[in-house]
């Protein structure tokens, strides 16, 4: 088995783990809260938040800042990549700082305002968004330094703490759950009461622990720290030209974020939570497939183009897009049918787990979009390209703006999700057409399509007819062995894929 291959497994098994634990999390935050105006709070207050860590360390470091490592960790050695890294970890910590700062004393206007977060919530709601917010801001420094390790480290070809370290966020997060939020806790335990504050105060726990269990990763690959800033270091300036076109792509990525929850915030009471678990059950295979083997594949890319190897380039490329296609196409199918027992833990009322259940579904069509993209946008990066896929972005943006306000307010959440499948698909498309003119050959995946539009379809027709059978088993049952099954069936149809995605 490859190297790729090993990493993509190694990363896809933690990833599993986490979404596993990640689920857990949701499911009892739902049964907790319900769909209710406390809860959307929670999740509105977390978008600038995240759109800070975004910018920081979330997607900004892992696209722009690893194939620099990677071309100096080749070229000049470890002691000269660990400067670099410091370098650039000063710099971007006291800018986080300062945002961060700013944002805390703007959180009011930045919620209330009719462009902002959420201008359709009520005045406590409102209220309550801005100091959950405040709290969120401790956490995303927090998680924004653990992104920063953990891009030194991939750049190493280290992939286990990092992939680690995301379950070490949930179960910060569960600690929250179970034992802040309550007023007691599970089996006996003590709990403190803090209701929806209890939350964050978990999430901030979870956010040193994922920056916490990565030290010993550095230790191993001898990091020092380089106490300089020196925006005149030859390294760093190339580091912020790539950078700064990256942090206005996540930037507009993040907006159509915002956008979603502006528009939410003015529709009914837990359009904005439908939205969050809807997006989770997309993400689940997103994160297993896509996020997984574009992690494994930047380092290797990076090296590849470093090394002028441009057959294995395109080779490694076109093999991944057929992967991808093979495995998003039909699981999306076959999710679509079996995901309503998995809505039904939730314990939503009625109306409530259809508005999740048809939220997740439509969200699921962007599946193979999302997971292309995963991968599309790091062959620019492996590139030194930030220009193109910023463009995109800010079309794809704009694109989200207007078809979530034309399918949003009379559709909900599910029009929402409409609009973001839609979106970012088209952003998948025009990025792989603009890259194939540079790179020929990695669009050659029609007998890939097709096999796995048809395993898709066979495998949700079989699954639909299993879960409406009046079979005496649990819904939830019944809708694994479907699932099972259906897997099986879709296997035999995309076999060359899987030994491709064994060889990468």
């Amino acid at each position: 088995m490859s190297h790729v291959a090993r990493s993509s497994l190694l990363i896809a098994f933690f990833f599993a783990m986490e979404k596993a634990l990640g689920f857990i999390r949701q499911v009892a935050i739902a049964r907790t809260f319900g769909l209710s105006e406390s809860l959307d709070a929670f999740y509105a207050s977390n978008n600038i938040p995240d759109l800070l860590f975004y910018l920081i360390s979330g997607g900004a470091l892992a696209l722009a800042f690893i194939p620099l490592l990677s071309e100096t960790l080749q070229n000049q050695g470890r002691e000269e990549m660990w400067d670099l890294f410091s370098r650039m970890v000063n710099v971007i910590f006291l800018v986080g700082a300062v945002l961060s700062i700013v944002i805390a004393l703007l959180a009011e206007k930045l919620v209330s305002w009719q462009l902002g977060i959420a201008p359709g919530f009520t005045p406590e709601q409102r209220q309550l968004v801005a100091d959950l917010m405040r709290l969120h801001l401790v956490s995303t420094l927090l998680l924004s330094l653990g992104g920063l390790v953990a891009g030194s480290l991939q750049t190493n070809q280290h992939f286990f703490l990092p992939a680690l370290a995301l379950s070490m966020y949930d179960l910060g997060t569960l600690f929250g759950i179970f034992i802040l939020v309550p007023e007691h806790g599970p089996l006996g335990l003590p709990g403190f009461n803090l209701g929806v504050y209890g939350l964050v105060y978990g999430t901030i726990t979870g956010s040193a622990l994922f920056l916490l269990i990565q030290v010993p990763g550095l230790l191993r690959y001898g990091f020092r720290w380089t106490p300089a800033l020196n925006l005149h270091h030859p390294g760093l300036q190339r580091m912020l030209g790539l950078l700064g076109p990256r942090v206005l792509t996540i930037l507009s990525i993040q907006l159509t974020y915002i956008a979603q929850d502006n528009i939410a915030s003015r529709l009914h009471p837990g359009n904005v939570t439908a939205l969050v678990y809807g997006w989770l059950f997309m993400q689940v295979p997103e994160t297993l497939i896509g996020s997984a083997i574009a992690t494994a594949l930047l380092p290797t890319l990076s090296e590849q183009i470093a090394r002028q190897e441009i057959d294995a380039y395109r080779q490694s490329l076109r093999s991944v897009l057929r992967v991808l296609l093979a495995l998003t196409l039909p699981i999306a199918a076959l999710l679509a049918v079996v995901l309503r027992p998995a809505v039904a833990l939730l314990h939503f009322d009625q109306a409530g787990s259809e508005l999740v259940l048809w939220t997740a579904r439509i969200y699921l069509i962007g599946l193979a979009g999302h997971a292309i993209l995963e991968v599309v946008v790091r062959a620019f990066y492996s590139q030194k390209d930030a220009i193109t896929p910023l463009i995109a972005a800010g079309l794809t943006t704009l694109a989200f703006i207007i078809l979530a306000m034309l399918f949003g307010f009379p559709y909900g959440a599910p029009g929402i999700a409409l609009a973001n499948a839609l979106a970012f698909g088209g952003e998948a498309l025009l990025l792989l057409f603009l890259f194939s003119r540079r790179v020929e050959g990695i669009l050659q995946v029609r007998p890939t399509l097709l096999r796995a539009g048809a395993a898709g379809l066979l495998a949700a027709g079989v699954a639909y007819l299993i879960t409406h059978l009046s079979l005496p088993f649990h819904p939830l049952l019944l809708a694994i062995a479907a699932g099972g099954i259906g897997l099986l069936l879709i296997l035999p149809f995309i076999w060359s894929e899987v030994k491709i995605l064994v060889r990468l």
